[in-house]
């Protein structure tokens, strides 16, 4: 018997990413491409990245084939929505449901389509050990990326998630103060990862910081002028990019103790920015919290693969 597979697709605004799991769950290939920047960018036009997703997708097409040829497809999902709400729209996801598309008409298999953020909550869940959360119980999670700094109060349903914003930030989002602090040091776009050691790096102090909230929602690009005046000053990366990390974490602290139930609901992180273990050990101080691996927790197609799996096998 030939084994039962399922694809999923994700073309973000900063990374083209494919994955097959099988029908246990299984992640076969999980292949993530980012799209290509300028030095000194940061980040893309629509028109650049759905440009660079059209050029990304065959050549990871050819590197999932061995994997697409060992059983039998039964369905294709694909991001086509940042998120799950009327309105929400972006033109980068037009190359993965292009795509999508064509591989359900000509395989003859059913499409379904799930927003991006679905699909990082997906993955979170299924990596991290919090299936838990699947039951349809209540709980909060944060999507921090380059795009995204919220908070959301979530159920799980069969068409992905149903989520209610709760809070976040009302302007920057923490991914875009580590690139424009990162880029402003001479770093590369995305600067998470370069970030993240050059703080590990530093040893010493810095002054505290406490940030207002209202209703749920604080400011942050206040913090990239205070960052970039220091940078200025000192010219100290290492001292710059600790005390970028700590302000972020305690943006989320303070997002996370706004709501009223945050010491009784799980809390799932996800979201590129995540992926950093220095938040991941200061989040997991304050609250149940489940994290993805690294890999799943950056943007990745694992998360629809996920969704498009639970469809297909209750027929829906």
């Amino acid at each position: 018997m030939s084994q039962t597979l399922y694809l999923g697709i994700d073309t973000s605004n900063y990374t083209t990413s494919l994955s097959v799991v099988d029908g246990d769950g299984q992640v076969l290939f999980n292949k993530k491409q980012l799209l290509p920047v300028k030095d000194g960018a940061c980040g893309l036009r629509q028109s650049d990245a759905l440009f660079a997703h059209t050029k990304a997708l065959p050549a990871i097409f050819r590197e999932a084939e061995p994997y697409l040829l060992k059983g039998d497809l039964k369905a294709v999902g694909v991001s086509a929505t940042p998120r799950a709400r009327e309105g929400s729209y972006m033109p980068c996801f037009l190359a993965g449901v292009s795509v999508a598309e064509a591989v359900s008409v000509s395989a003859g298999i059913p499409l379904y389509t799930f927003s991006h953020q679905c699909g990082h909550l997906m993955a979170a869940i299924a990596t991290s050990g919090a299936e838990k959360l699947l039951s349809g119980r209540p709980f909060l999670a944060f999507h921090l990326s380059g795009g995204t700094t919220e908070m959301l109060l979530c159920r799980f349903t069969e068409n992905g998630f149903s989520s209610t914003i709760v809070g976040g930030t009302a302007d920057i989002s923490a991914g875009q103060l580590i690139d424009r602090i990162g880029v402003e040091m001479g770093l590369s776009f995305p600067c998470g990862k370069e970030m993240e050691q050059l703080a590990l790096s530093y040893q010493g102090k810095f002054p505290k910081v406490k940030i207002a909230s209202k209703d749920g929602f604080i400011n942050l690009s206040g913090y990239q002028n205070k960052l970039c005046e220091v940078y200025a000053k000192t010219r100290d990366k290492a001292y710059v990019s600790a005390y970028t990390l700590y302000i972020i974490k305690e943006a989320v602290k303070t997002i996370l103790q706004s709501h009223a139930d945050a010491a009784t609901l799980p809390v799932l992180f996800s979201g590129g920015v995540m992926s950093c273990a220095y938040l991941q050990r200061e989040m997991n101080a304050l609250c149940e919290g489940y994290f993805a691996p690294p890999a799943f927790s950056a943007d990745n197609a694992a998360g629809i693969a996920f969704l498009t799996r639970r469809k297909a096998q209750k027929g829906v």
